[in-house]
């Protein structure tokens, strides 16, 4: 399993399609003609930095410590595996060149081996589908808590739009639409470790 960028990654999914929009929230006026809402007559607009969020997030400093964990664990354990499937079929090639066996012993032998290999394929798929699965609901988790946040935040500041800044997806930002700092301070200010965060957590550290 490959994590390489994994948690930048699941910050810019997170981030995907977040735009809040200074409007009025109540429901949208509609008559027998169109269903129109006049543009803002001034585009304010501002940007979050996506690294920063998941380097200075409370929220995902810790998830993000729970998914490296969990991550190591299953290499650790698929590592483990594969290390005792190889080491058994090298004895069984040396114990085979031998003639240590019969042949109906050979054949049993090696369809335990692999049926070992099968079950430890079938066991990477399953642990790595409970990663994904786990990745996804961080991924929810994150979206949601930025999103409500920038939703009051934005009631008093009134961008237009609040985009999320990751790599080089925006060619050119300047500084001073820059609203990280804030929002992340926000963020940590509301932010509360939840029982089965913690919970997650300690469990992650005994394993």
């Amino acid at each position: 399993m490959n994590k390489k960028n994994i948690f930048r990654m699941m910050a810019v999914a997170a981030f995907a399609g977040i735009a809040v929009m200074s409007c009025d929230n109540s429901a949208p006026k509609m008559d027998s003609k169109a269903d129109t809402k006049a543009a803002p007559s001034e585009l304010k607009i501002a940007y979050v930095e996506v690294d920063s969020i998941m380097t200075q997030y409370k929220f995902c400093k810790e998830y993000s410590e729970i998914l490296q964990k969990k991550g190591q664990n299953i290499q650790n354990t698929l590592a483990s595996k594969q290390q005792q499937l190889q080491a058994a079929g090298v004895n069984f090639q040396q114990k085979l060149q031998q003639n240590a066996y019969t042949r109906e012993q050979a054949e049993a032998i090696q369809a335990g081996l692999q049926k070992q290999a099968a079950d430890l394929d079938a066991l990477n798929t399953r642990l790595s589908n409970e990663f994904q699965v786990e990745t996804n609901k961080f991924n929810d988790a994150l979206r949601d808590s930025i999103q409500h946040f920038l939703v009051k935040y934005n009631k008093d500041k009134k961008y237009s739009i609040i985009l999320s800044k990751a790599g080089d997806n925006l060619l050119y930002a300047d500084k001073a639409y820059d609203i990280t700092d804030a929002v992340i301070a926000g963020l940590n200010k509301a932010y509360k470790s939840s029982p089965a965060t913690k919970a997650a957590a300690k469990e992650e550290k005994k394993k």
